[in-house]
């Protein structure tokens, strides 16, 4: 058997691209503890709030098609550090922002950055770690850095938030790149596809864009603005069309951005999968938590962010695990097992609340649980389908999976979210209030925060309470509906992924 040429750099490149993705995927959450501080200074209205926490993922996922391809043709390592520079003019403007729109504006600007970034992390990796059992340690460390980040996110911005402000959030990701270029320009190979020639194909740019943020905006619409509104059944419709256009445009070029043929391979596509429904959970649970613990439960930022710690320990651990496990066992049991173990964390708050009620005990084994969980599925996912894709292909299953991961976090926040925010207001007593104040505490359980504050007294703590035990009765169901997601995936992965496959081989 051949056995590959070994970069002997490897190593380091695999801590500067882990870096990376930490920065990016922390970023993607860090904002959740810090949020109740900006909505208390700048007083965003309902959708601004939304769509601070939402436009972030969303710009990133619509570009990563793009940005896959323009990385195969322009230089991975050009590309990752031309977004690194983005990503540092981004987190400025956030950092000196005065209005609700300089935020969600900065927070845009940082996805095209993360977008140019993230395909690139995946794509040296998989041609800098030629040997297979390698490969599925270093993609072991990614998903655990990946998962990890968007967990440890609340707990770092906390830290931050405690005592510097919600600003600190943004200005903490200016040394962390600074560190990151220098180190990337020494030791980071550069690497392009060979099949990225001809002439750039601006119609399938445009296609692949629109149709992402039409499809992920057309979700966040119908969450919150019910079936009966036409609006996000346009958006709908115009991202099937576009999407339809922009697929069957790509199976009929010679060099496309998008490998859509991947699909064709029952593991790459279930893998996808398998990232992408336990996302949709994970992004509306985290988001959820962290809203929970602040105003139902009165934790600060950094209480908050600490008692999240469980889920980034466990999934950490259950990823370093996993490449153990993927010789040991058959791929399908591995990930099947370890949806299903998700799934089961997912229900836990829900049960527990039927019987004995919520407080933090519960909410930190279903923590542990669901970390254990995450991390098994998304690390067995990730290298199942980056080692289902051909070497030349690797920026197209880089795009596809990271697409996965961070559409499924912003349609978690968009559609869970919604759900409980619907919950919430059913669960509403009738309030004894004006009506301006009225409206503002069914708006979120936020604005009943920050009407209670100013209402002070006995009135103001009798109306956060009243408020949280709604919220409360609100999250548990849409943390149910994030675990049946994981189980679908679950029994798709158990019914369509080869028995034999063993992606940890050299071929």
């Amino acid at each position: 058997m051949h056995t590959p040429s070994r970069d002997p750099r490897r190593w380091i490149v695999l801590a500067i691209l882990s870096g990376s993705l930490l920065l990016i995927s922390m970023d993607t959450t860090i904002l959740n503890v810090a949020f109740p501080s900006l909505v208390g200074d700048l007083q965003p209205g309902a959708v601004q709030q939304l769509w601070i926490i939402d436009v972030y993922a969303l710009a990133l996922s619509g570009l990563l098609v793009t940005a896959g391809a323009l990385g195969d043709r322009w230089g991975r390592k050009r590309l990752l550090m031309a977004g690194f520079g983005i990503f540092s003019v981004a987190s400025l403007i956030a950092v000196f922002s005065t209005e609700a729109w300089h935020v969600i504006a900065a927070r845009a600007l940082l996805g095209v950055g993360g977008a140019a970034i993230m395909p690139s992390t995946l794509s040296i990796l998989r041609t800098v770690f030629t040997d297979a059992k390698e490969r599925a340690f270093a993609l072991a460390v990614w998903a655990a850095v990946f998962g990890g980040g968007m967990a440890f996110g609340p707990v770092v911005g906390g830290l931050l938030v405690q005592d510097h402000g919600w600003h600190s959030a943004f200005l903490l990701n200016l040394p962390v790149a600074a560190v990151i270029v220098a180190a990337g320009l020494r030791y980071l190979p550069e690497s392009r596809a060979p099949r990225a020639a001809g002439r750039w194909d601006w119609w399938g740019v445009g296609q692949s864009i629109v149709g992402m943020l039409a499809l992920a905006g057309g979700i966040k619409q119908l969450g919150k603005s019910g079936v009966g509104e036409p609006l996000p059944w346009a958006l709908l419709i115009l991202a099937a069309v576009l999407l339809t256009v922009f697929v069957r445009r790509q199976l009929s070029l010679d060099n496309p951005l998008l490998q859509v043929r991947l699909f064709a391979k029952p593991a790459f596509s279930v893998a996808a999968t398998a990232i992408f429904l336990p996302m949709v959970g994970m992004g509306a649970i985290l988001f959820l938590v962290t809203q929970w613990f602040q105003y139902g439960q009165g934790y600060t930022p950094l209480e908050a962010g600490l008692r999240l710690l469980p889920a980034p320990l466990a999934l950490i651990c259950a990823s370093m695990v996993a490449p153990t496990l993927m010789h040991r066992f058959a791929i399908r049991h591995v990930l099947g097992a370890g949806l299903v173990v998700l799934a089961a964390g997912m229900a836990l708050p829900w049960t527990l609340q039927q019987f004995t009620g919520l407080g933090y005990p519960a909410f930190a084994v279903a923590l542990t649980v669901m970390g254990v969980g995450a991390g098994l599925a998304t690390t067995v996912a990730s290298v199942t389908l980056v080692s289902a894709a051909p070497a030349a292909e690797v920026s197209s299953a880089a795009a596809i999976e990271e697409t996965c991961y961070e559409l499924g976090s912003a349609m978690g926040v968009a559609v869970l979210g919604s759900t409980a925010a619907v919950l919430y207001r059913d669960n509403l007593p009738v309030l004894d209030l004006d009506g301006p104040s009225a409206e503002a505490v069914r708006g979120s359980v936020g604005e009943a925060a920050h009407t209670a504050e100013q209402l002070g007294g006995a009135v103001g703590q009798a109306l956060i309470d009243t408020a949280s035990h709604a919220y409360t009765l609100a999250i548990t169901p849409a943390f149910l509906m994030a675990g049946a997601l994981a189980v679908v995936a679950a029994a798709t992965t158990w019914a369509l992924i080869p028995r034999d496959l063993q992606p940890t081989e050299n071929h």
